[in-house]
């Protein structure tokens, strides 16, 4: 009997040895891959040196310092954040566009605290447009009357106006710019934990922080990692500047619907005129061997207003022509824990409108509010789901801009299609009725009221007004015919773009969840 407790004691004591012995050698396995798979994350680094000892050297990085990345800066940085700016140049720009800023984007200029950044840099007051076609005119004025006296739009250098906020932005002494090259994001399990840039030097680091936001303008070589870019070019811009002009109505944005394509003329300081002559497609004339010199004498030079006339010619023979793609992209996000995407890298329209800057000062106040009441950003999930929202809540404004931008560039163009120059005359009309058909597309346009459905109402009321038009006074089959065609291809201008920008989002974004998120408790 003693035997037997014995041996059954002594087997007991071997098998727990052996289940003793393959506990510590799982461990020791798991232990090891966990070791493997940290050395795997830090080889992402690429054994680049910091450039911090601490692990995260800012609270947020922005790579970018242009109109959404240097007011984005600022702001954060009033609220306490450490703000790390990494910009590829931060000589002052020199660009053809950004010179407008509509009254409603002063507004958000103002509630960003920025709105002396238009001071000292000669920038111009702009009241409305001057629209012309055909030898008529129509003037149209921002509905300004019941808003104080210091809001307009304005119109300067556009360099000029992102240095003073660049200025502005560091002068706290949490946020710091630094001119470099982002390379990369710097993920880990799927999340953006940082960046890889090259200093001006040509020294490769990496910034780590909880959150970086992206904003490197519409060249940006990051935003295919953080959306679905689908980038279309309707058309070129051809640029002139023209000196000691006077225009027909000072301190008025000017729009000549010519053919092939609208010209556009607004002053960008107390001496100079911006022209900037659409051509519809990718292709412009070559400028180096006169091509462009002579298109412009001879094909757009005839349709400018007269008071213009040798002003123009003089900015041809000067020779500082230059061009530049107008792009489109609607805002199509791949949402990335530990990253977000702003400005012209996420989403651009059309420049007919001089919108751009609008809609990237809306965003960054929509942002900063979002983060306003987070103390801690460190918990990558829940900011994450939170942040969600901010795609919701721009909608409004961006979409309404957006999709204006786009139908006028296509209405405002010279077509052969009989419907759309019918669309283009009645818009002509329509807005020269003055009263609340002038005063509500250009509180549209302004940014003043971004309605998006207001938007549709105006719209398929211009389509209404062409075919009434038609029908006046005796129709006739082939006016019916042509009215059809006209409310069919109005159809067709604003609903795919509405589909683009999300219908679901721009008129029922209380149906989604994003909609209703609030500050995480632990955030």
């Amino acid at each position: 009997m003693v035997c037997q407790y014995l041996v059954r004691g002594i087997l007991a004591s071997v098998l727990d040895l052996v289940l003793l012995y393959k506990k510590i050698q799982k461990q020791a396995g798991f232990s090891s891959k966990k070791i493997q798979k940290e050395k795997c994350l830090m080889s992402s680094d690429n054994g680049l040196p910091r450039d911090s000892e601490k692990d995260q050297s800012a609270d947020i990085i922005i790579v970018g310092a242009g109109v959404a990345g240097s007011a984005l800066a600022y702001n954060l940085g009033k609220d306490g954040r450490r703000v790390k700016v990494i910009e590829r140049d931060l000589t002052e720009p020199d660009r053809i566009v950004g010179e407008l800023l509509q009254p409603g984007g002063y507004l958000k200029l103002m509630e960003l605290g920025l709105e002396d950044c238009v001071n000292e840099i000669d920038a111009q007051h702009v009241f409305g447009y001057a629209l012309f076609k055909d030898g008529k005119i129509t003037k149209l004025s921002y509905p300004l009357q019941h808003i104080e006296s210091e809001v307009a739009g304005r119109s300067f250098h556009n360099g000029r106006f992102i240095q003073r906020m660049r200025e502005k932005a560091s002068t706290l002494s949490n946020v710091k710019l630094e001119q470099g090259t982002v390379t990369s994001l710097i993920t880990e399990k799927g999340t953006v934990k940082g960046v890889q840039y090259k200093t001006k030097n040509g020294q490769e680091l990496i910034a780590k922080a909880p959150l970086t936001i992206v904003c490197d303008g519409c060249f940006s070589n990051l935003r295919r990692s953080l959306c679905n870019p689908k980038v279309d070019i309707p058309s070129c811009f051809v640029a002139l500047v023209l000196e000691n002009c006077k225009l027909p109505y000072a301190n008025h944005g000017h729009v000549i619907l010519a053919d092939p394509s609208p010209i556009l003329f607004y002053p960008i300081s107390s001496t100079e005129t911006r022209c900037l002559v659409d051509e519809p497609g990718q292709k412009v004339p070559s400028i180096s061997n006169g091509e462009m010199s002579h298109f412009l004498k001879t094909v757009v030079a005839p349709q400018i207003p007269h008071e213009l006339y040798n002003a123009f010619i003089s900015a041809i023979y000067n020779g500082n022509i230059r061009t530049m793609p107008n792009r489109s992209m609607p805002a199509a996000p791949s949402p990335t824990p530990g990253a977000l995407l702003v400005g012209d890298a996420f989403n651009m329209r059309h420049a007919l409108t001089g919108g751009g800057m609008t809609v990237a000062l809306s965003d960054i106040v929509v942002l900063r509010d979002l983060l306003r009441p987070l103390q801690d950003l460190n918990n990558a999930s829940a900011l994450y789901s939170y942040l969600e929202s901010f795609y919701t809540l721009r909608k409004p404004t961006a979409s309404t801009i957006n999709t204006l931008a786009g139908a006028l560039y296509k209405v405002f163009r010279g077509s052969s299609d009989p419907a759309r120059r019918e669309m283009r005359q009645a818009c002509f009309d329509y807005l020269s009725l003055g009263s609340v058909f002038s005063n509500g597309p250009i509180a549209l346009l302004s940014g003043m009221n971004p309605r998006p459905l207001k938007l549709i109402l105006h719209f398929f009321a211009v389509a209404i007004y062409g075919v009434g038009r038609l029908l006046l006074p005796f129709p006739s089959f082939k006016r019916l015919l042509l009215g059809a065609r006209l409310i069919s291809g109005a159809s067709s201008i604003i609903f795919p773009m509405l589909e683009a920008e999300g219908v679901r989002q721009v008129f029922f974004p209380a149906t989604i969840p994003a909609y209703y998120r609030v500050p995480p408790v632990k955030l």
